[in-house]
C-alpha cells in the first residue's frame, strides 16, 4: 500500500512556535520535519516494503522525491524543503491523484498523509473557497475528491484543537475527509506545540496505519512467526443484516491445500505478503542505530537466514507442488472437504444452480488474441463454403454485432476486405456458391462499416445469399 507525504511548505508554516525564553526558536516547519523524520525512521524498520512519495504544495505543487523504499533519500529531501507563497490545498490533491495513477493507477489502495499548521489559504484557491464552489462546476474542473483510486487521507494538524476551534478550520477538514468517504482521520498536537506533543501525534498515527501485523502461521505441528504486510484492515460482509467488523486473527491456520489450476485468478478483497520474522531478533526503534548496532544486525540476519523456517519450506513446496494453502482468517463453520474423502472429485469450476438471463456466452476482446481467434474463425468457415454456410454466417454475425456494440467500425471493414480477397484466392475446383456467399458477406459488412442505419441495426442478421446451385445452402 504505497504512501503519498503531502507537505505544506507556505509561509504560514514558518511562523515561530512559543516556548521557554530560554529554550530554542521552532518554526511550525521544524516540528512537522521532526514528526515525519519520526515516521520515516519507524517505517524503514517496520515498513521497509512500503513505497512512499514525498510531495510539498504552496500555490503549486512538486513531486520532491518518487515512490521508493530509501527514506534516507526522503529524509535528506525533507531537510532542505525550501519556503513557498500562500496554501493552494486543492491544486496539491489534484498533484496526488496525478502521481499515484502515473504510478499505480487506479486499483491500488493509497494512504495520503497531509501535513499543514491548518491554515487553509486566503481567497480563490483556498480550502474554504473550493469547498463552497463544490457545485456547479464544469466536468473538466472537478473537485479531485474523491480520489479515483481507494485512499485514506490522513491530517497531520501542528495546531491543538483549540487554536483550530476557534475558526472554521476544523468543520472545513472534516468536509474534506467526508468527500474522501470517510476513509482517514484528523490528527491535531495536545497541549503546547513543542516536540514532545508532535512526537505524541506522529505515534498515533503510526498505531492507526503503520503498526505491524505479527502473527503465527500453523500447519499440523509446524509453525513459523510471520508479518501480514499490508496490515489486513477489518472486512464487512455484505450479506449481513447488521454488519459487524470481522477481524483477521494473529494465530493462521492452514486447514488444507488445493491445486492452484482449480483457484487460479480468484476474486479478492485484498492481497498481503506473509513474511517470516527472524526469532529472538532485537530491533531498534527510534532509529537506523550506530555502525556497530547496524553490523549486529546484519550478522543476527545472516544468521536467521541460516534457520530452517517453516515459511520457507511452506513457499518452496507449494510452488514444486502446484498448490496453495487454505487459511482460516477467523471464526467460521467447518467446512466440507470440496474434492471428497478420498481426493478424487473436483468441485471446479463451480457450477451456478440457476442459469440467470445474462450468463450468456459474450463476444471479450480484452486482449489481441481474443479477436484474433475470432476472425480466424470466420475465414477457416469461409475456405470451407458451401458446407459451412450456417456456421459462417453465424460467427460473421457475431463479431458483426460485437463491433457494432463497440463502435468498431474499422473492423467490419477489414474483415470485408479479408473476404474479398478470399473470394479472389479461391481455387478453381471451389464451388460456384462460395464466391457468390463471399462476395455478398463483404458487401454487406461494407455497408454496415458506413455507419448506414439501414445496414448497420444492431437487431440485423446477415442472411445466405439464395442461389441456384445445389447443395450451396439454397432454400436457408
Amino acid at each position: 500500500m504505497p504512501t503519498v507525504v503531502l507537505m505544506d511548505a507556505s509561509l504560514s508554516m514558518t511562523r515561530p512556535v512559543s516556548l521557554e525564553p530560554c529554550s530554542e526558536e521552532l518554526q511550525r516547519k521544524n516540528l512537522a520535519v521532526a514528526g515525519l523524520t519520526m515516521l520515516f525512521e519507524h517505517m524503514a524498520t517496520n515498513y521497509r516494503l512500503e513505497f512512499t512519495s514525498l510531495v510539498a504544495f504552496s500555490s503549486l505543487w512538486e513531486q520532491l522525491v518518487p515512490f521508493t523504499r530509501d527514506y534516507n533519500i526522503l529524509q535528506e529531501a525533507l531537510s532542505n524543503l525550501e519556503d513557498y507563497d500562500k496554501t493552494c490545498l486543492e491544486s496539491a490533491l489534484h498533484g496526488v491523484s496525478n502521481v499515484v495513477q502515473q504510478e499505480w493507477g487506479h486499483a491500488c489502495p493509497t494512504q495520503v498523509v497531509l501535513v499543514t499548521d491548518g491554515s487553509l489559504g486566503i481567497g480563490k484557491g483556498s480550502l474554504r473557497h473550493s469547498l463552497q464552489t463544490l457545485k456547479g462546476r464544469p466536468e473538466d474542473k472537478k473537485f479531485p475528491l474523491p480520489f479515483p483510486f481507494p485512499a485514506k487521507l490522513f491530517v497531520m494538524c501542528i495546531a491543538n484543537a483549540e487554536e483550530l476551534q476557534m475558526t472554521d478550520t476544523m468543520d472545513n477538514l472534516d468536509q474534506l475527509l467526508q468527500l474522501n468517504g470517510g476513509d482517514g482521520q484528523i490528527f491535531t498536537m495536545e497541549g503546547q506545540l513543542c516536540l514532545k506533543s508532535v512526537q505524541s501525534m506522529f505515534g498515533r498515527l503510526i498505531d492507526a496505519a503503520y503498526s505491524p501485523f505479527p502473527a503465527v502461521l500453523r500447519c499440523g505441528n509446524l509453525a513459523s512467526d510471520v508479518q501480514v504486510f499490508p496490515r489486513p484492515e477489518p472486512v464487512f460482509l455484505d450479506e449481513e443484516i447488521d454488519p459487524m467488523p470481522r477481524h483477521i486473527l494473529t494465530d493462521l491456520e492452514i486447514v488444507g491445500f488445493i491445486e492452484i489450476g482449480d483457484i487460479s485468478s480468484p476474486p479478492v478483497m485484498s492481497r498481503h505478503l506473509v513474511l517470516p520474522i527472524a526469532v529472538n531478533k532485537e530491533v531498534d526503534e527510534v532509529g537506523p542505530g550506530t555502525t556497530e548496532e547496524q553490523e549486529e544486525e546484519t550478522s543476527a540476519n545472516q544468521q536467521a537466514g541460516k534457520a530452517p523456517n517453516f515459511c520457507v519450506l511452506l513457499h518452496g513446496s507449494l510452488k514444486v507442488e502446484g498448490m496453495v494453502a487454505l487459511v482460516q482468517l477467523g471464526q467460521s463453520d467447518a467446512a466440507e472437504n470440496p474434492y471428497g474423502e478420498d481426493d478424487s472429485k473436483s468441485p471446479f469450476p463451480l457450477q451456478p444452480k440457476i442459469k440467470r438471463s445474462y450468463a450468456q456466452n459474450v463476444t471479450v476482446w480484452i486482449k489481441a488474441s481474443g479477436l484474433q481467434t475470432d476472425v480466424q474463425k470466420i475465414l477457416r468457415n469461409a475456405r470451407k463454403l458451401p458446407e459451412k454456410t450456417q456456421t459462417f454466417y453465424k460467427e460473421l454475425n457475431r463479431l458483426r454485432k460485437a463491433a457494432l456494440a463497440f463502435g468498431f467500425w474499422e473492423l467490419l471493414k477489414g474483415v470485408s476486405e479479408l473476404l474479398e480477397r478470399e473470394c479472389t484466392l479461391l481455387p478453381d475446383t471451389a464451388h460456384p456458391d462460395a464466391a457468390f456467399q463471399l462476395s455478398h458477406a463483404a458487401q454487406q459488412l461494407k455497408l454496415a462499416s458506413t455507419g448506414d442505419s439501414q445496414y448497420a441495426a444492431f437487431d440485423h442478421n446477415i442472411n445466405p445469399m439464395h442461389t441456384d446451385f445445389s447443395g450451396g445452402g439454397a432454400g436457408m
